[in-house]
Parts: C-alpha cells; structure tokens; sequence
C-alpha cells in the first residue's frame, strides 16, 4: 500500500509538472546555456517540495480561503510573464538569442535566481497545483499513506527538473544553428504571452 500510495503521488504530480510551464521554459533554456543549472533545478524542486508537503499538512485550505491572494499573484505574474515574453521577442527579432548563449558568463547567478524564483512563485497555478489539488488527492490517503503519497509527488518533481535542466544540453547540436535560438526565442515570446492572457482573461475561481 504505501508503494502504491507513492506511485500514484508521483504520476498525479508528474501529470501536473511536466505539462508546458513558463518555469519549465526557463529551465529548458537555462540548461541548453549551460549556466546556474545546478541553483535553478534545485530552487524549482525544493519549491514545490515545500508546496507540496504545505498542500498535503493541509495549508492549502488558507490559500483557497484568501481568493485575494491569488488575484495578487494574478496580475503580477501576468505583468512578469508579459515583460519577459516582450525579451524574447526582441532576442527572436535581433538574433540575438545565439549571441547570448554564447556570452551566457555575463548572467550574473543572482539574475538567474530572482528570474526562477519570479516564474515559481508569481504563478498562482502553482499554488493551486501543489498545495491545493495534490493536498487534496493526499486526502485519499490515511496516516502514513498520506506521506507515501507525498514522498512520490515530491519525487517527480525532483527528476523532471534534474532531467529538463541537465538533460537539455542533448539539444545542443540541433541549437548551434542561430536559426533554432530565433524558433525558441519566438516560441517562449508566444507561449509567455498566451499564459499572460489565460491568467488576465481566467479569473481564479
């Protein structure tokens, strides 16, 4: 029962995390420039971590009783995630997106851990994923069981970011053409914008 119970954590959350994300966009990105790997992976997986065991002692009951909270988080992340769809446009349009992975050095690691902490924390799905859908399939589970299940949701969420963020450098071939950074650049400028829309036009409910 309690390998069971972890299973299914770590395919409820895998189903979760793996589905495209702004903050999986960055890490994609982080690792095919080989810089602040190892700190963002680990801001990412430790996040949710911490969002996940929060949501399943039972914390996510307080977020869904400040509905405010998360209109906050609502704007905010659209604003980030418009601002930084705008960058990559602009890399798309100049490419110049080859020209900064090459020059990856001049990113400071406090740039890349405000820039992760911004796509993780200023996403009010993440909270809704972690702490109040997988808190409450915790719920199916009694004493120990409920740990079990967590133990597998927390897992998942450490191998997809080890293996997105360490493993991106296998594109590495298919990226020394200037060409793919421009596709990348403009596929992120889009897939930010959209996200933009969906958290204006969607209210949380």
């Amino acid at each position: 029962m309690f390998s069971a119970a972890a299973l299914a954590g770590f395919l409820a959350s895998a189903g979760l995390i793996i589905a495209i994300g702004a903050q999986n966009a960055f890490v994609l990105r982080q690792g095919l420039v080989r810089r602040h790997i190892g700190p963002v992976v680990a801001i990412c997986a430790l996040s949710d971590i911490v969002l996940i065991l929060a949501g399943v002692a039972g914390i996510g009951a307080l977020v869904q009783a400040w509905p405010g909270l998360l209109q906050v988080l609502r704007f905010g992340g659209a604003a980030f995630l418009g601002v930084y769809g705008f960058l990559a446009a602009r890399r798309a349009w100049l490419g110049t997106g080859a020209l900064d992975a090459g020059n990856a050095k001049q990113q400071t690691l406090r740039t890349a851990v405000l820039t992760c902490l911004a796509f993780t924390f200023l996403n009010p799905h993440v909270y809704l994923d972690t702490m109040i859908l997988l808190g409450s399939l915790s719920t199916r589970y009694a004493g120990e069981l409920r740990w079990a299940f967590a133990i597998g949701a927390c897992a998942a969420s450490i191998v997809w970011f080890v293996s997105l963020g360490f493993g991106a450098r296998l594109l590495e071939p298919v990226f020394r053409n200037p060409r793919a950074w421009r596709v990348l650049d403009g596929g992120i400028a889009l897939f930010m914008w959209v996200l933009c829309l969906m958290l204006l036009l969607q209210p949380l409910s």
